[in-house]
């Protein structure tokens, strides 16, 4: 039995809220992406920020999830520097490891590239039209993918420098390095801007609490809460329903997953 440890990367107050509201934390969101491609899987969750992870948490680990976060900062800020502790700590014991959006950005600062706030603004909603390099076609970790893919996603920030010995395998119009992996120097990581852990009723609660930030936010939460049944609304975002079948949206996943188990 596999067993996967996701690092939280959101603060306590934020999980908790969540918690109160009844809302589902980013870790308890790629939990039931990784076990609807793995039932048997075992999950344990730590909370960076609440508490320093420990080589304790880190017993008996097959593989590491580093989640997306809603935080203010970027990855290379001061506020993120007990959540940059725990990536070193991981990447150090040689684990592979997997991160979405925060994730990649906290990769890419640790293995020496360089994340900022995107000059294109947010990219809300979906990653559309994602290409694979010629790396990625021949990668594991797109298997099943081609190239015009999309996916749930809401970033701010982007990765503006790979690290050296990254290779990037995806990248589209708004963000060039979409997905990169890296596998030198002990370290084992794949990492995705967009969010294939996430349905899109998961984006469109977020548009709908951030409604003032977006033009036709509404619109675009009513689409994003749709267009996994309605042909309509997901031509509007620019995809088709079967791109956000929960079988085609992981597929990140699951190949992490299929290559964990090697």
């Amino acid at each position: 039995m596999l067993t996967v440890l996701i690092l939280e990367s959101n603060t306590p107050q934020m999980v908790d809220v969540d918690r109160t509201r009844g809302q589902t934390i980013s870790a308890d969101r790629y939990a039931v992406a990784l076990k609807a491609n793995a039932p048997d899987l075992k999950i344990r969750v730590a909370e960076p920020y609440r508490k320093p992870l420990t080589m304790v948490d880190l017993d008996g680990a097959d593989g590491v999830v580093f989640t997306g976060s809603g935080v203010n900062w970027s990855t290379d800020a001061p506020e993120a520097a007990v959540l940059r502790a725990a990536g070193e700590m991981v990447f150090n014991t040689g684990l592979p490891t997997i991160g979405s959006c925060n994730g990649l950005q906290l990769a890419t600062i640790l293995l020496g590239g360089a994340v900022g706030a995107s000059p294109k603004g947010m990219e809300m909603g979906l990653a559309r039209n994602i290409e694979l390099t010629a790396e990625g076609r021949l990668h594991p970790m797109m298997q099943g993918r081609r190239d015009g893919f999309c996916v749930p996603c809401v970033h701010r920030d982007e990765v503006q420098r790979l690290p050296d010995d990254a290779v990037l395998v995806a990248g589209n119009a708004h963000s060039p390095v979409q997905a990169m992996t890296y596998n030198a120097n002990g370290v084992s990581f794949w990492g995705m801007q967009y969010h294939p852990e996430l349905p899109t009723v998961a984006i469109a609660d977020y548009v709908q609490n951030e409604d003032s930030l977006f033009a036709k936010g509404a619109d675009l939460a009513a689409d994003l809460l749709a267009a996994g049944t309605d042909l309509s609304a997901a031509m509007r975002l620019g995809c088709t329903p079967d791109d956000l079948r929960e079988s085609v949206r992981t597929t990140e996943l699951a190949n992490w997953l299929a290559y964990i188990r090697k």
